[in-house]
């Protein structure tokens, strides 16, 4: 007996070791303890099912046990029919429980999954620039698919089978404890060694699995990559050079992959195997106790049922283990990502009775730098823009006209300064009202896999044919679109892969338009549409821009310089400004484009 206490306190500093590991493993997870309680009322009916449905299982045994010695002493068709029913009965209730704990359990965990998975969209969607410009999309993607599906694992499967097995193996070792407490210790001398195992393979297990989900974030991200830039690579004829980079990926992912699957395959066998060293155990000490009458066959027997239970608890504990594994490593990345702080969003000082801008702009003293190892790229820059006005910005490659125009609808917050709508710091002004009353055209223009029309009303709440074609017209798309076999209804390619470059920049003028905004800016919006359109749509956005402030951003000398106002930037500076005649008398950086383009234009005709 003392040899089976010490033996016992080498299970428990064991089980210690292990308790320990696994609070810190929990501790990652202690973020999903809000969707638990949101399911708790599924939680706890999965909890009474489990322990139902174990009361049944465990029960069968003790009649087995009564129905071997019963008959060892009336053996009769009566006493088989009368226990055989009662293990039937037993076996049809324990199975309707575990029938509802998968209803209730498994089933709240599918639903943590949809919270989980929404939650971690909308939270994505309040992200800065800065982040999806520092992410890959597929790392994005990864999050999304592979992370969440195996917290999920964690949710359901889990710890369903953590407390199933949990509260089986303790009612089995308290029965089998009361039928014969010393074949009961003997049995379980092997534990320690699975314990054992089962805490060094949980450290294997959790190291080799971030190194797959970081290897199938690098996948994903080279297929996204590949089918975004197909053009690119048909265009270069690079398609094996693709299908070999993607074999090498593929290849590292599937070598990790099995790194883990054997480790997983090694495990199991051995756990089954000194499992198994307990029913060796059994049937040796258990046998000549039977033998010497010190134990009958009942007993014997229920205690082969009992140790046939403990098997699957023992192993499941490895397999559980694995799973808290992955998904602690998959909720540390997905924590990473709503640890991501929402730098531009409404706080305290937003006032949310402004509900209109009318769109007079000024900068004061604004300065910017993407991040604090960076240079700025603006310094204290000063510029007013009246309601009503048509400024354009020029300037040379990389001079930051793009950055400018992004402040205004805060696509990124400054570093210094204010800017000012209407008067009002922008910092003031309610998120979605400052962006849904301006209209941006981007450089790099992204249509969704949808219809023309959808793509061109997706900022406005209503189907309205006639904005569509209003919008339409003023862009010059209406012509092209009369040419399409379904017109508007046309359903667009990946990223608009089914338009023209011009008619893209022409589709997402219209969407810009469609908003009706009161600031509508164009960054380098014409540089795919022929001169002659240009001129017809700037004609028509004259007309429609009447009271309403527009910004144009371009290359062009033609396109700018009918503008109210011209702001030529350099150096991260202001280096001239006013109207086309004034800056050409000027004869510094605007007249020298001017005249390198008259030339170009020269060029061209004489070719």
């Amino acid at each position: 007996m003392i040899f089976n206490v010490e033996y016992l306190k080498d299970i428990l500093t064991t089980q210690r070791s292990i308790l320990y590991e696994g609070i810190v493993l929990f501790g990652s997870l202690v973020h999903l303890k809000k969707y638990f309680l949101k399911y708790k009322q599924k939680l706890l009916i999965g909890l009474v099912c489990i322990l139902l449905s174990n009361l049944g299982l465990v029960y069968i045994p003790l009649i087995l046990k009564d129905a071997i010695e019963a008959l060892e002493k009336n053996l009769s068709q009566e006493t088989i029919i009368r226990y055989a029913l009662i293990i039937v009965g037993t076996v049809i209730v324990s199975g309707f429980f575990r029938f509802l704990i998968r209803q209730t359990i498994i089933v709240m965990s599918r639903d943590i999954e949809y919270d989980l998975r929404q939650d971690f969209w909308a939270h994505i969607q309040k992200l800065p620039l800065r982040f999806f410009q520092n992410n890959s999309t597929g790392s994005i993607m990864s999050h999304a698919t592979n992370d969440i599906s195996a917290v999920r694992m964690f949710v359901g499967p889990s710890v369903m089978y953590s407390i199933d097995n949990g509260i089986r193996f303790i009612i089995v070792i308290t029965i089998m404890l009361s039928l014969n407490t010393s074949l009961t210790l003997y049995a379980l001398i092997p534990l320690p060694i699975l314990s054992s195992i089962v805490y060094l393979v949980m450290k294997k297990v959790h190291s080799r699995y971030t190194r797959i989900q970081e290897k199938f974030a690098e996948l994903t991200s080279k297929a996204q990559e590949n089918f975004a830039g197909i053009r690119v690579i048909k265009s270069y004829v690079r398609e094996e050079f693709e299908i070999n980079e993607f074999r090498k990926h593929s290849q590292e992912y599937l070598d990790r992959k099995m790194d883990l699957v054997r480790l997983y395959a090694l495990f199991m066998p051995v756990f089954s195997l000194i499992a198994g060293l307990s029913s060796i155990i059994v049937l040796w000490l258990g046998g000549k106790m039977v033998i010497n009458n010190e134990m009958t066959l009942g007993t014997i027997s229920a205690f082969f049922a009992y140790l046939v239970m403990l098997i699957w608890p023992m192993i499941s504990f490895g397999w559980v283990a694995n799973m808290i594994q992955q998904a602690e490593a998959s909720m540390k990345r997905i924590m990473k990502i709503f640890n991501e702080p929402v730098d531009i969003a409404n706080t305290e000082a937003t006032d949310f009775i402004i509900s209109k801008i009318n769109g007079s702009i000024q900068f004061e003293n604004v300065s910017f730098r993407y991040s604090e190892n960076l240079p700025y790229v603006f310094e204290n820059l000063s510029f007013k823009i009246n309601h009503g006005e048509t400024v354009a910005f020029i300037g040379s490659t990389g001079v930051g006209k793009t950055t400018l125009i992004n402040l205004i609808p805060r696509m990124y917050d400054i570093t210094g300064g204010r800017i000012l709508i209407d008067g009002n710091d922008i910092k003031k002004i309610p998120l979605e009202i400052l962006r849904r009353h301006i209209g941006m055209v981007p450089q790099e223009n992204f249509l969704f896999s949808d219809t023309l029309a959808n793509n061109i009303i997706y900022g406005v709440e209503s189907n309205d044919e006639e904005l569509v074609e209003s919008v339409s017209d003023i862009a010059q798309l209406k012509k092209d679109v009369d040419s399409f076999p379904k017109g508007y209804e046309t359903i667009l390619g990946e990223r608009g892969i089914t338009l023209s470059g011009g008619q893209k920049q022409r589709s997402s003028l219209a969407r810009a338009l469609a908003i009706n905004p009161s600031i509508l800016i164009l960054d380098d919006s014409f540089s795919a549409v022929d001169t002659h359109t240009e001129e017809e749509i700037l004609k028509r956005l004259k007309e429609f821009m009447k009271q309403r402030t527009s910004i144009i951003i371009s290359h062009r000398i033609s396109t700018v310089k009918d503008s109210d106002k011209i702001f030529v930037l350099d150096k991260g500076r202001i280096a001239e400004e006013g109207n086309h005649e004034q800056l050409i008398k000027l004869n510094g950086i605007y007249t020298e484009l001017y005249t390198k383009q008259l030339l170009e234009e020269e060029l061209s005709e004489m070719a």
